[in-house]
């Protein structure tokens, strides 16, 4: 029987998201081909965004000696004369060899690589061109997975040097004595960190009260006293209007306020927007909004059945794990494949310095919804595990239902905030409590012993009010014989 089309599947983009959907359907035994406009496979998570900044942060950590420094004082340094190509040399190794074991898999898989450019030309039919080469292929199920790049206002002149995107920062050659970062994001605050810990001078400047917004505040107001002890400048509230190169090569900063920051390099954060461009979205009738954004359905289709669109370039939740998965469950839903409901128990890592990772609901959220919630909450330096490797700043804090005891959020910060939290995951998803956390034994001398350090913190909470009513008092009652009126 003659094929319809040329392959089973047609994927556009090499990241996460489109790795994971061509190696699922190439373990279903389908024909795919693999569509990268770069050299390189892995997308911009490989090349400009997750995996060279986790690389240069832990370099930093390395060289800078943060992680020793409550042993052997804050002036302690692996390196005192730290050089741009120092904290790079370790970036471009790991990207090569990760580089090579994802070209390694496609191969192995027998996908079709293509580099080039596409382009729809019908539904099921897409162009690839490679300079002056042209070729046409046709699939019957497409994914685009081309990613998101910084956004770039036009009132900020951007020149690549001195006033900086994203992309932009690990290919400075120098490493600046100060720096402005416009955006409290998650990136902007990464980064901003990072250089912190180098002991370079910097200036976050973010529009909304405070940075990371959406995280527990506890956990903020824990990572800006850390930034603000490593002497960084935090101005929450602001709005940049513009900036500009002076005469002299340093970038200058405007506010709305009339204020005005000087800084040897500015690093743009603002956000990201969808690579769409020359993809010819209209050509088929898919939209995409002004920032690139195409909307799916919960399995991951455009308007057009047969073309999935996964990863950064649907939004929320932009994360290269959730990319991941997206890639992997709009290839099984393509091939009816039954798949579980996506839980949106999702974790969270931010890699600033120090980390926070976090899943679940925060203390806002609950206090909003006017859930009945406690806290327990241990300090690593509460754990002989943190005693040793000298971290003094982390904390581990349990959301949980007063009632019930089920957990509701887990937030940390602090050395291997990102890798604890799922354990807090883990027993969300089974619907469990901290009294499970309460009775575990986890192994000596661990971080992971925060949790039930944790655990019990909040359950003597709980004893401690057993015997008050549950409702409002509508009466007056007392407590130890004094009125509560």
């Amino acid at each position: 029987m003659e094929r319809k089309y040329q392959y089973d599947m047609i994927v556009i983009g090499s990241g996460p998201a489109g790795q994971r959907a061509a190696i699922q359907a190439l373990k279903l035994g389908k024909t795919v081909a693999v569509i990268e406009r770069y050299p390189q496979v892995g997308g911009v998570s490989l090349h400009q965004g997750t995996i060279p900044s986790k690389s240069f942060r832990e370099a930093i950590m390395h060289l800078s000696g943060y992680r020793e420094r409550s042993h052997y004082g804050s002036a302690y340094r692996v390196k005192y004369d730290i050089e741009m190509d120092d904290l790079t040399e370790r970036t471009h190794g790991i990207k090569k060899e990760i580089e090579q074991t994802f070209r390694s898999q496609l191969h192995r898989n027998n996908a079709h690589l293509l580099h080039g450019y596409a382009s729809f030309l019908e539904p099921n039919t897409v162009k690839v061109r490679n300079g002056a080469t042209e070729q046409v292929i046709s699939g019957e199920y497409i994914v685009i997975a081309t990613g998101t790049r910084p956004w770039r206002p036009d009132s900020f002149n951007f020149d690549h040097e001195v006033i900086l995107d994203s992309d932009d920062v690990l290919n400075m050659t120098t490493l600046p004595k100060s720096i402005c970062v416009v955006g409290g994001g998650v990136i902007g605050t990464e980064y901003g960190s990072m250089f912190s810990a180098l002991g370079v001078k910097v200036t976050i400047v973010e529009q909304r009260p405070t940075i990371l917004s959406f995280v527990d505040q506890e956990l903020v107001d824990c990572l800006v006293y850390n930034l603000r002890m490593q002497k960084t400048q935090i101005i929450g509230g602001e709005k940049v209007v513009a900036c500009a190169k002076s005469p002299d090569g340093r970038a200058v900063t405007y506010l709305d306020s009339g204020k005005r920051i000087v800084s040897e390099k500015l690093l743009i954060s603002a956000g990201r927007v969808g690579n769409v461009e020359g993809l010819k979205l209209e050509t088929i009738g898919v939209e995409a909004d002004n920032r690139g954004k195409i909307t799916v359905n919960e399995n991951y289709q455009t308007s057009i059945p047969n073309i999935y669109a996964v990863g950064d370039i649907i939004g929320f939740p932009s994360l290269a794990s959730t990319s991941m998965e997206q890639g992997r469950r709009a290839a099984c839903h393509a091939f009816r494949i039954s798949n579980s409901t996506f839980t949106s128990l999702l974790p969270y890592g931010i890699y600033s310095i120090p980390e926070i990772g976090m899943v679940g609901e925060t203390e806002q959220q609950l206090s909003l919804a006017k859930v009945p919630y406690e806290t327990g909450i241990a300090r690593f330096s509460e754990v002989e595990r943190g005693r040793i490797i000298g971290e003094n700043i982390g904390i581990l804090k349990l959301l949980f239902h007063r009632c019930t005891h089920q957990l509701l959020g887990v937030h940390a910060i602090g050395e291997g905030a990102t890798e604890l939290v799922h354990i807090g995951q883990t027993v969300m998803g089974f619907g469990g409590g901290i009294d499970y956390l309460v009775d575990a034994v986890f192994n000596y001398p661990t971080l992971a012993q925060a949790y039930k350090t944790a655990a019990l913190d909040g359950m003597n909470k709980v004893i401690a009010t057993d015997g008050l009513p549950d409702e409002v008092p509508t009466t007056d009652f007392s407590v130890n014989g004094v009125s509560t009126k």
